[in-house]
């Protein structure tokens, strides 16, 4: 799987060491083992894991600075968090997710992979933020909520300066244009769309960049932002 993982990122421009390499093939082993157990993925075979989870998790990697600081909201299995600490050992991760077992399933894969500078939280987002409010450098999500939703999740936890990388499909622009009072009033602007095609798929990362502090009123608790968005 080493060589295959190391042909495939290749293909799309990324230099995957083998030290590397060894850390995705322990990720994704223990993923299957887990999956039934935890309900982690219905992304099981080899070659889907490779493409649609950890090279799509990577994509906006060389927009993060040096050591800087990351939140990754509602990390799920770890996407994009732990793709992205295997590639950037620099940066200083933290997992949030609102589900206990999975974030049981994320410590273990810290464990297994003996990553440093990474915390896996157990918490909601709109809970979390009196600890991480305007504390991240970046925030990251990926298939979360729709934008106008993620962005009251996201903004909130950025600096003035910072920037939310959201992860979308073929419906971003709808999207960031159904969003564009939520953006004004958590106080981002767009910064650019990032347009990748892995294998025919259109994949898109909308980058935020936080010109102004989000109201405290934000994020609004009783799943408001699902069900009331701005």
């Amino acid at each position: 799987m080493k060589e295959k993982l190391i042909k495939i990122f290749a293909e799309y421009g990324f230099n995957l060491t083998h030290p590397q390499a060894e850390q995705f093939e322990k990720y994704y082993l223990y993923l299957v083992q887990e999956n039934e157990k935890f309900n982690l993925t219905a992304i099981t075979e080899e070659e889907d894991v490779i493409i649609k989870h950890f090279l799509d998790s990577i994509l906006p990697i060389k927009e993060l600075k040096e050591g800087s600081s990351l939140i990754d909201i509602g990390t799920g299995a770890g996407f994009p968090g732990i793709p992205l600490k295997i590639m950037r050992p620099d940066l200083k991760i933290t997992l949030l997710d609102s589900l206990q077992k999975r974030v049981k399933f994320l410590n273990e894969v810290i464990s297994l992979l003996n990553l440093k500078n990474i915390t896996a939280v157990h918490s909601r987002a709109e809970d979390y933020v009196k600890e991480g409010r305007e504390k991240y450098d970046y925030v990251v999500s990926r298939a979360v909520a729709r934008m106008n939703t993620l962005l009251e999740y996201t903004l909130p936890y950025i600096t003035i300066g910072g920037q939310a990388l959201l992860y979308k499909s073929q419906k971003a622009e709808e999207e960031l244009a159904e969003s564009q009072k939520a953006l004004s009033i958590f106080g981002g602007t767009l910064d650019k769309i990032i347009h990748k095609k892995i294998k025919e798929e259109e994949r898109n990362i909308i980058v935020i960049k936080k010109v102004k502090r989000t109201p405290p009123l934000y994020p609004r608790g009783k799943n408001l932002p699902k069900s009331k968005p701005i």
